[in-house]
């Protein structure tokens, strides 16, 4: 018996740009390529969705795989913007390194990223829907192994397809709750961008959905006095004295999205910027606070749920005025209506 395959993608025109929601769709392309004997070959796109690998595949029994996430964003006048993708080729890099697998040259990433676009381009959302093209690059150990020790032979792929927002209702404020699970240890993976740290939060994470909110917060794994990472996105605040506050942490993953708005609201705002410790019982020195990453963008967070204690922010409906700021000035850049930092952008 043969596993059933995804079904192709509907046609574009059949596609409701402004509620795609966030879920695989299997487009017309891909970009693979294979690592073995110490180089990279056989690259180039394929139509195939399937890969077929060894049953010793080092990324089946201990995890050796790394992926990043990523975006294409349509313009008001047409063109493709790629937002910041040395920096995800960077964090992949880093994460290689971590799972001692090789690493993909960011010329070869960004030049993979571009033509997986181009391939899937009538997939991309229309300017003005909140729509993007979504690119998932990842890396797997594959080959006959059965030791704890590297994969000898590789595959890097990436594929792509149209999205909406990560969190229902986009940037509407929504309510967490702390766990008393861990994500990651502080000299564990937390920093790389692994699938074990997300295989982790699956369990807590639908202990947070079957409570009624929207993911769980996790704390730092030593004490749970201080917040760490909310879901599978990085937290931020903004204390009533205008600061802009994100944690710092060994084990949080270093969100591409979080270091550029850390730069927009000191450089853009004048904002005083920190990352530091953030505890669970001072939370009433912050205004807003919200939730940062590539598929989230910003999601404002209305409530914190800690214990017996219900914290609000800002306000459990409204957006704050700072993080809609942030998010407008960041989405702006993103879609090319807003003037970007040298070397934030990419055209395709």
């Amino acid at each position: 018996m043969s596993l059933s395959k995804a079904p192709k993608a509907k046609n574009p025109a059949e596609l409701d740009w402004s509620n795609l929601g966030f879920t695989y769709m299997n487009l017309p392309y891909r970009y693979r390529a294979y690592w073995r004997d110490g180089e990279w070959r056989d690259a180039g796109l394929t139509e195939d969705a399937t890969i077929t690998i060894n049953e010793g595949s080092t990324s089946l029994h201990y995890g050796q795989e790394v992926f990043e996430g990523l975006k294409a964003y349509r313009c008001k006048d047409g063109s493709i913007n790629l937002f910041r993708p040395d920096q995800n080729a960077q964090r992949m890099q880093n994460s290689c390194e971590r799972l001692m697998m090789p690493k993909v040259p960011t010329e070869m990433f960004i030049s993979a990223l571009k033509s997986v676009v181009k391939a899937n381009e009538e997939y991309i959302p229309p300017y003005g829907t909140g729509g993007t093209l979504y690119l998932r690059p990842y890396l797997i150990g594959v080959g006959g192994n059965i030791g704890v020790h590297p994969a000898e032979e590789y595959i890097f792929s990436i594929f792509a397809m149209p999205v909406g927002n990560y969190f229902k209702g986009g940037l509407t404020p929504t309510n967490f709750i702390a766990s008393e699970y861990d994500r990651a240890a502080h000299k564990g993976t937390g920093a790389s961008k692994v699938g074990g740290n997300y295989a982790a939060s699956l369990f807590p994470g639908q202990l947070a959905h079957d409570a009624g909110f929207s993911d769980c917060i996790y704390l730092d794994p030593i004490n749970h006095q201080k917040i760490e990472e909310v879901g599978s996105a990085n937290f931020f605040g903004i204390t009533k004295d205008g600061k802009f506050v994100t944690p710092k942490s060994p084990s949080i993953l270093p969100s591409v999205t979080k270091f550029s708005l850390l730069y927009l609201a000191e450089h853009n705002f004048g904002m005083e910027t920190e990352q530091g410790d953030i505890y669970i019982d001072q939370l009433d020195h912050f205004a807003e606070a919200g939730a940062c990453g590539t598929a989230a963008v910003i999601s404002p967070i209305g409530g914190f749920q800690y214990g017996d204690h219900f914290h609000v922010f800002y306000s459990k409906t409204e957006v704050g005025p700072v993080t809609r700021k942030l998010y407008d000035e960041l989405t702006g850049i993103q879609f090319g209506d807003v003037k970007a930092p040298e070397g934030w952008i990419e055209k395709v």
